[in-house]
């Protein structure tokens, strides 16, 4: 397996030496999530791979195997519901896991009264409660084996409210929130937790939100980008792009950044 964007064998023996050989990636059939799965097999993990699709989930399996010790254990969940959530974690519990990546996630557009409430909902679940439930359930985990990790995936949305994004943007400041609030508080029991907040992604998640993404950072970028700050940031804006979208935004007050990324999401929306 090859990739534009290597994660660097020193790193790879960091990750191994800090948190174990075993980790487990929600969102793994697509986007960002993949990328880390393809990343952390060739840095020689054990891999789970979570989603919902699983016939996606066997084929990257099938795909990660020769290069892996072990083939990849597969799990297919819908992370919407709670039953399948506490499953990821019952699934696991023979497992020594000392890695989460918690990269499942989805987006939504457009003026928010005029959006299906239902998937707005549905989206707070995926990407809020979800993920809460499971860094709670392997926070735990790791807490009580006095090492672990665990990477939250924001974004650069997470800063500020962003119109005709609104709720997907409020997923994203949980998550942040949750990355800095907990990161001092499991530090101390052994445990590091990132938050990666990446800008635009040439990935799937375009589509699925029905937003036009014209140019952005490849999944590879971010993966890679956001594994080597795990243990030594609270946050990582991972790639050159993230950086400099930040940079651009940074000087502004909060009201100022949602009005400029309020122009950025009316020019991604305008066909949706």
């Amino acid at each position: 397996m090859t990739s534009r964007v290597q994660l660097p064998l020193a790193e790879a023996q960091r990750l191994r030496r800090a948190y174990g050989a075993c980790a487990v990636v929600t969102g793994a059939s697509d986007g960002i999530g993949r990328a880390v799965a393809m990343r952390l097999a060739e840095a020689g993990f054990e891999l789970v791979l979570v989603a919902r699709r699983l016939a996606v989930l066997d084929a990257l399996a099938d795909e990660l195997a020769p290069q892996m010790r072990v083939r990849p254990f597969v799990i297919s969940a819908d992370l919407s519901r709670p039953d399948d959530v506490a499953g990821v974690a019952q699934q696991t519990a023979h497992l020594d896991v000392g890695l989460l990546v918690a990269a499942a996630g989805f987006g939504t557009s457009g003026p928010f009264v005029e959006g299906d409430l239902a998937a707005e909902l549905d989206m707070i679940d995926v990407n809020c409660r979800a993920l809460a439930q499971l860094t709670h359930l392997f926070g735990r985990r790791f807490a009580a084996r006095r090492r672990g990790g665990i990477v939250l995936m924001s974004s650069l949305v997470a800063f500020q409210g962003v119109p005709r994004a609104a709720n997907y943007a409020a997923t994203k400041a949980f998550v942040q929130s949750l990355a800095e609030g907990l990161a001092p508080e499991l530090r101390p029991l052994g445990v590091d937790v990132l938050a990666s907040a990446p800008g635009p992604v040439m990935s799937g998640f375009g589509r699925r939100a029905r937003m036009t993404i014209a140019s952005g950072q490849t999944p590879d970028e971010v993966a890679v980008g956001t594994l080597k700050m795990l243990g030594r940031r609270t946050t990582v804006r991972p790639g050159f792009l993230a950086k400099a979208l930040e940079a651009s935004l940074m000087l502004l007050p909060r009201s100022g950044r949602a009005a400029m990324l309020a122009r950025v999401m009316a020019g991604m929306t305008k066909t949706a």
